[in-house]
């Protein structure tokens, strides 16, 4: 059993950056791909960017590509977000999740991810 907090959010103008955390507790954070989704309201859940295990080759949605970084210290027990650039479109409740996911292409798939955490708001004024 993981279990995974999210921290690190807030009410942030256009433009501006934060970085958000995911501490993992319970086994090793290392034995699992660590993934972000985000939630707006009305929306469904959307992934946002992903490590495998070692942290190589980080996934990211199309959207938030050369404005986020998503990063792991695995010593830690410990994932992070970094938000550059953000726009009012970030908008929503960012959502840290672990999970032993075998393929690269199941990275940005929710259902890959066994664990969850409540979520931190993150809201981008304009």
């Amino acid at each position: 059993q993981v279990m995974v907090v999210e921290s690190g959010g807030g009410l942030v103008q256009a433009g501006g950056s934060l970085r958000l955390s995911c501490a993992a507790s319970g086994r090793t954070l290392s034995n699992y791909a660590m993934g972000w989704f985000r939630q707006a309201p009305g929306k469904e859940r959307e992934f946002v960017a992903a490590t495998r295990r070692s942290g190589a080759s980080p996934y990211y949605v199309d959207s938030v590509k050369g404005r986020f970084n998503i990063s792991r210290d695995n010593a830690k027990n410990t994932a992070y977000l970094q938000m550059n650039s953000l726009k009012p479109e970030d908008t929503a409740n960012y959502y840290c999740a672990a999970g032993v996911v075998v393929y690269y292409s199941d990275l940005r798939r929710p259902e890959k991810y066994n664990y969850w955490g409540q979520g931190t708001q993150v809201t981008v004024s304009s």
